[in-house]
C-alpha cells in the first residue's frame, strides 16, 4: 500500500508541476506532513473553479462580479511580486478561491452567451 500511495502522491505532484504552479514550500499546505500537490493559491484556485460550475448550475453570476474577483487575486499577487507586502498562505488561498471563481464564471457566461448565438442562428 505504501508504494501505491507513494506512486498516487508523484502523479498528483505531477499534474500540478504541468498545470504551471511553482510548488514551492514554504507557500504550500503539508498535511499529515505530506505537502499539497499544488500550492496555496493554486489550491484555492481549484476550490473556486469547482464552486463556480456548483454555482453556475443554478444562476449566473455577473461578469462584472467575476472580473472583481479575478482582480482581487491579481492585486494580491501584484502586490507581493513588488516586494511591497508577502502574502500569507492563508491570504492566498482566499484569494486563489477568489480567482478561480472569477475565472470559470467568465468562462461560464461566455459559453451562455455562444450557445444562446447558437439558438439564434439556428
Amino acid at each position: 500500500m505504501s508504494g501505491l500511495r507513494q506512486t498516487v502522491l508523484e502523479f498528483l505532484r505531477s499534474i500540478g508541476n504541468q498545470s504551471g504552479c511553482h510548488q514551492l514550500p514554504e507557500r504550500s499546505f503539508f498535511y499529515k506532513g505530506k505537502q499539497f500537490p499544488v500550492c496555496a493559491r493554486c489550491t484555492g484556485v481549484s476550490i473556486g473553479q469547482f464552486a463556480a460550475l456548483t454555482a453556475g448550475l443554478f444562476r449566473p453570476v455577473p461578469t462584472k462580479t467575476a472580473l472583481a474577483l479575478l482582480t482581487f487575486m491579481g492585486l494580491d499577487w501584484l502586490v507581493q511580486e513588488m516586494g511591497i507586502k508577502e502574502s500569507t498562505n492563508r491570504r492566498r488561498l482566499i484569494t486563489g478561491i477568489c480567482g478561480g471563481f472569477g475565472l470559470f464564471t467568465l468562462y461560464i457566461n461566455g459559453f451562455r452567451r455562444i450557445k444562446f448565438i447558437f439558438r439564434i442562428f439556428a
